[in-house]
């Protein structure tokens, strides 16, 4: 409505902050014949009608179950697919829906001194709240000096940094895995980028197949260290991940889907098919990830 300034994101209003969702479509693509044209394919093809969302679209859903939603593209070197949304139009609509959107904006690595410049253009020109790193999809070690302007950065603005670990679903199966190096998302090395960058929040995206332990080791260890659980149904978690989420981590672990490959409802109903503690839910599901984001202030 003219005139109103939309509401913004409280904790409160909330049942479940999503740390994890893509933007695949740009809107301009997807209001475009072309980009039309293959959302309808690909809804068909997946039986799906999750799937090719814009970040309007995307707002709209999470709006509907009162959740809140991370939501980013991934920054590539090359050419950029013509339906993918820009940094900046993501930030754009975000903040037009900032009662449901965490805008996290993706600097490539190896861009360097220039990467920090753009994230510093980012941060204070769009909003952002948060970065996204993807290794092996990059190939750049996240410990690599190469990214360290960029971290510096989101270290002084007080942002955390989401990096991928684990297996890749991209190219999974295919012939060589599509090129994609699964060495590159080992989380031993975010045990480096925690120690070098003390003020920078630190989110493991997924669990973290085949390294859980890894994972487990550097989040009990690093303060600032956390863990989001998307891209795999929760039956699947293995053992010990459930074990320090029910315990040593119960205030470090989060929600997350990678949405669209998952849908919240799904994700809930099979978390209720594992050992994780009801009295454990309402943090997984809300009040990490809130405490994270400054919605809700830290427990004493």
């Amino acid at each position: 409505m003219t005139g109103v300034n939309p509401p913004e994101l409280l904790a409160a209003d909330l049942v479940a902050i999503d740390v994890h969702t893509h933007v695949h479509f740009s809107t301009k693509a997807a209001h475009s014949e072309a980009g039309a044209e293959r959302m309808a394919q690909m809804k068909a093809h997946f039986k799906s009608d999750v799937l090719g969302m814009d970040l309007h679209q995307l707002a709209a859903f999470y709006r509907e179950r009162r959740m809140a939603a991370v939501a980013f593209t991934v920054d590539s070197l090359g050419d950029r697919d013509e339906h993918a949304p820009t940094n900046e139009e993501i930030g754009e609509i975000a903040a037009e829906h900032p009662d449901v959107i965490i805008p996290f904006a993706s600097v490539h690595p190896a861009r360097g001194k220039a990467g920090a410049k753009i994230a510093r253009r980012l941060i204070e020109g769009y909003g952002f709240r948060g970065f996204k790193f993807h290794p092996s999809v990059q190939e750049v070690y996240p410990n690599d000096p190469v990214a360290f302007p960029i971290y510096e950065v989101l270290a002084e603005h007080g942002l955390p940094a989401l990096f991928h670990t684990g297996q890749n679903g991209v190219g999974a199966g295919t012939r060589g895995g599509g090129g994609v190096r699964l060495k590159y998302s080992n989380p031993l090395h975010l045990d480096d980028v925690a120690v070098d960058f003390p003020d920078m929040s630190i989110i493991m995206a997924h669990p973290s197949f085949p390294w859980q332990d890894e994972a487990l080791a550097v989040a009990s260890h690093k303060a600032q260290v956390h863990i989001e659980l998307s891209g795999w149904s929760p039956k699947y978690f293995p053992p010990q991940l459930v074990q320090y989420a029910n315990t040593l981590l119960r205030k470090k672990v989060m929600f997350g889907t990678d949405f669209p490959l998952f849908t919240p409802e799904r994700w809930m109903a099979d978390l209720e098919k594992t050992e994780i503690r009801d009295s454990v839910k309402p943090d997984i599901m809300l009040h990490n990830a809130a405490r994270l984001f400054g919605l809700e202030e830290e427990e004493s």
